[in-house]
């Protein structure tokens, strides 16, 4: 594989590109918005300087891994050269679901079709293409060139070398990739949206405030980060969404979504990227949250 292709620039679009652009890959980074492209480039610059500045990067490596990065706004022309597709889109079943029939059709015969979902089943979005055992889940984690690790998720049709090609695809980028099947969640979601859930039930029934609840789980079980401020930092609206496909996928109610958390991302309050969620976020301070929003 030496051409890969990354749909959507957001975090977590920008981070793949970033990470393949490092490890000598030619990318494609394909979006709608020619400005969210011009966006997504500046913070890869900028999240490079930061390696520069850490003493793990150089000004040239910086220089030929951007060299390598072209962005499109025509998913035609993003896909032609493709060896690898990883669809990096909107967490939403149908916008998948559609996004995949077109690569399908527009990406060539042998490419590999790769979605980063978080939690939709990778065997749904193989079954609207003619190349079900050509479709695979690569799930990074964010930040993409920080996070070790990649969950390779297998679809009921994948084959065996698929698989295995991007198993070891992902040692090659530095990851340690570990191979799960196709159930809702996965592995990581199955597991982490039912402790921010139950956490978020905690602050929702009185129990305690954000802080409190974060400073439990921070210093009691040694989390480097307490899961309301890591519920923002994901996105509130992207933690209802896994929860709905946990709760849709099993039918059990111990996945059903707690009120609080359905009513903040009805009234905006996203997390870290709107401003406001579990804590208020000044302009330029994602990473460091300045209050909570809910006491005790």
């Amino acid at each position: 594989m030496k051409n890969i292709t990354v749909i959507g620039s957001g975090t977590m679009g920008n981070g793949i590109a970033h990470l393949f652009a490092l490890q000598g890959f030619a990318v494609a980074l394909v979006d709608l918005s020619a400005e969210q492209l011009t966006k997504a480039v500046a913070t890869i610059s900028k999240n490079m300087d930061r390696q520069i500045n850490k003493g793990t990067l150089s000004e040239a490596e910086k220089a030929a891994a951007l060299q390598r990065i072209q962005t499109h706004t025509d998913l035609a022309s993003g896909v032609k050269h493709a060896d690898l597709v990883v669809e990096a889109a909107t967490e939403k079943v149908d916008i998948k679901l559609e996004l995949f029939s077109q690569l399908d059709q527009l990406a060539p015969a042998n490419a590999v079709l790769a979605s980063n979902t978080s939690s939709i089943s990778i065997t749904q979005i193989a079954a609207v293409t003619q190349r079900p055992t050509q479709v695979i889940g690569m799930h990074f984690m964010n930040p993409v060139p920080v996070m070790k690790l990649v969950e390779v998720i297998r679809g009921y049709a994948t084959s065996d070398e698929i698989t295995t090609q991007i198993m070891q695809l992902s040692l090659q980028l530095d990851k340690v990739p570990v191979e799960v099947q196709d159930y809702p969640g996965f592995v990581a979601n199955r597991i982490l949206m039912p402790m921010i859930n139950e956490a978020i039930y905690t602050l929702y029934e009185g129990v305690a405030g954000v802080s409190e609840i974060d400073t439990v789980m921070k210093l009691g079980m040694a989390h480097p980060m307490g899961p309301l401020q890591l519920a923002d930092f994901i996105g509130l609206d992207v933690c209802l969404s896994i929860l709905r496909v946990l709760h849709d996928g099993f039918g059990n109610p111990k996945y059903a979504p707690c009120p609080l958390l359905v009513n903040m991302v009805t009234a905006g309050f996203k997390g870290a990227k709107s401003g406001e969620g579990f804590y208020s976020y000044p302009a330029g301070t994602k990473d460091y949250p300045v209050s909570p929003r809910f006491s005790k």
